[in-house]
């Protein structure tokens, strides 16, 4: 009896102690899954994209950044609360939703989804070679390969908290580009004109590279990234035993809790995603878009803005580029393996081992090792990114209609389905990015 009353006094001090740390530990202390999802969506070739937007237009593209925010978070906040409400990830909750003739296309669009991650995460370890031989660090290839092999050991091997630890603390590496922003010469009346769309282009090419900044920022690995990293963190607590614990199954107050703490984080993660879009933008048309310098690459990038910026700002640029590849690969490779094993109804997860969830991690090994080959063999990097455009612009749209009729299903949401907001942003989004997507498709196979 004794025993069970000092562990009561235990819980309770456990459950007062958050309540006693300082505003702003208890606020890094939610950042996860939203946080690390907008980060990783800042990879090198989302870098190579936003330098380029600079390069070409100046603060012409600028426009997208507040456009794409309120997108984003609807999303992410409509991947995350699914998660929430079910416990179950994006594939698994396709499978409960849909019947079997829908889910054979579904499959064919994830199997699709994970060719394009896995070209999408070659030309990162790439982008990570080029970012260290930059930094003076030796060849290439031989840390793209170091890269690739480490990444997928510490995959393997790694705990879940070990990872999400390690992929919080990545998320640093990206502020390197707000400090950019400080060693160039930044004409902010022209940013605040790129800002509100007065500096919009009506040409093929200006829409083009529109779609691409679009396509690089809303990307469907994102939604299946998101809901998997938050069932692993649900996984963790002590109230599920093996699985994520719902939020019907928490008492009214915790629901509540977790629900706004899970927007917090999804919220935070996704502003934090695009002050770094901005930045890039801003600190390339300040530096290479004045100097009409364009770009293919983070690589060039960094590279081209040392004769005009500085030796400094090339450098941060370069490790700015290299963390967020060591982010953005593995949720690459775990995004579409996790999404096709719930779609499947196999088990998969970090938290689990190799032998209990053989398919996830079979896919994920076989990207990662096919995707280091790449970046060993293939020459072109933009290449394999101009395909992996394609196939992201084809599957975001019909990917987000998908989330949208599972979010208000009530059957599978009860009380936590889409409302009026959700529903109006959510598919405005879809809308976008079907237009955004068709166009793009349009725009690369014409050649314009």
């Amino acid at each position: 009896m004794a025993t069970d009353t000092e562990s009561s006094t235990e819980r309770a001090k456990g459950d007062d102690e958050p309540r006693r740390r300082s505003p702003l530990a208890r606020f890094f202390s939610v950042l996860g899954p939203g946080l690390v999802t907008g980060a990783a969506d800042d990879d090198p070739s989302g870098v190579a994209t936003y330098a380029q937007a600079g390069a070409s237009y100046g603060n012409g593209l600028l426009w997208t950044v507040p456009a794409t925010l309120p997108m984003m978070m609807a999303v992410q906040e409509i991947c995350d609360r699914m998660a929430l409400a079910t416990g179950d990830s994006f594939g698994r909750l396709i499978r409960r939703r849909f019947g079997r003739g829908a889910r054979t296309v579904i499959v064919v669009l994830v199997a699709a989804l994970i060719v394009a991650n896995v070209l999408n995460l070659s030309a990162d370890l790439m982008a990570i070679g080029q970012g260290m031989r930059l930094l003076g660090a030796g060849p290439a290839g031989l840390w793209s390969a170091i890269a690739g092999a480490g990444i997928t050991v510490a995959l393997i091997g790694g705990s879940f908290d070990w990872i999400g630890r390690i992929f919080k603390w990545l998320c640093l590496a990206l502020l390197v580009y707000v400090g950019v922003l400080f060693v160039t010469h930044v004409d902010w009346g022209s940013v605040l004109a790129g800002l509100v769309g007065a500096e919009f282009h009506w040409s093929p090419a200006y829409l083009g590279l529109a779609v691409a900044v679009l396509g690089t920022t809303i990307s469907p690995y994102m939604f299946f990234w998101q809901t998997a990293q938050r069932i692993e963190e649900l996984r963790e607590e002590d109230l599920g035993g093996d699985r994520a614990p719902s939020l019907r199954e928490r008492p009214p107050a915790g629901a509540r809790r977790r629900l706004r703490t899970g927007r917090l984080d999804v919220f935070t993660g996704m502003v934090f995603s695009v002050l770094i879009m901005f930045a890039i933008i801003a600190a390339s048309a300040a530096t290479l878009g004045v100097h009409h310098k364009t770009v293919t690459s983070a690589a060039e990038a960094a590279k081209a803005l040392e004769p005009i910026a500085g030796q400094y700002a090339g450098a941060l640029f370069a490790v700015g580029f290299i963390g967020s590849g060591i982010l953005a690969v593995p949720v690459l490779a775990a995004s579409g393996a996790a999404g096709m094993a719930g779609l499947l109804e196999k088990p998969w997860g970090f938290d689990r081992s190799p032998r209990k969830a053989p398919l996830f991690y079979l896919l994920l090994v076989a990207g990662m090792i096919i995707g280091t080959l790449f970046a060993l063999f293939v020459s072109n990097p933009i290449q394999l990114l101009v395909l992996s455009a394609i196939v992201n612009g084809i599957a975001a749209g019909p990917f987000i209609v998908i989330m949208m009729l599972i979010a208000r299903d009530r059957g599978i949401m009860g009380r936590y389905r889409n409302r009026w907001l959700s529903q109006t942003l959510g598919w405005i989004t879809a809308i976008v990015m079907c237009v955004a997507g068709g166009y793009g498709v349009w725009f690369t196979i014409s050649g314009q």
